[in-house]
């Protein structure tokens, strides 16, 4: 028996806007949507969806809604990265453009990622551009 990754799940205090945010961030499709739960998945995944086994299915986010902020530094995040082919900085620009900003965790200078926090506070990094 093999478990599939079936999803992250991100507290928040507004699911719909978070959610939404990541959508647009990631070029996903937001599937499910209420005001305590939202859910995004790959649009790839969506057009595949009947050719695709249970365990060939790509992991999701999903967003629900907690009562109190975010106080303190995830103990997990995510790593972004972009193609070899696809401008890193310019990537970088869209999602600050969204409303990312730029955050110091104690990367130091000489990192070849960049750490980002989303609308909520939530840390992620893009990394350097890789071919896979």
């Amino acid at each position: 028996m093999a478990l599939r990754w079936y999803s992250n799940v991100i507290e928040t205090t507004d699911v719909v806007r978070l959610a939404s945010w990541w959508a647009d961030a990631l070029d996903w499709d937001v599937i499910y949507e209420t005001d305590d739960e939202s859910v995004v998945i790959p649009k790839w995944a969506q057009e595949l969806g009947e050719r695709l086994t249970f365990h060939q299915f790509p992991p999701g986010l999903v967003f629900v809604r907690v009562d109190h902020e975010k106080a303190t530094k995830n103990r997990i995040h995510m790593d972004l990265a972009p193609h070899t082919s696809d401008d890193r900085d310019a990537e970088i620009a869209r999602l600050e453009g969204l409303g990312a900003r730029r955050i110091d965790v104690g990367q130091g200078p000489d990192v070849s990622w960049t750490v980002l926090a989303d609308i909520d506070g939530n840390e992620f990094c893009v990394l350097s551009s890789r071919e896979q």
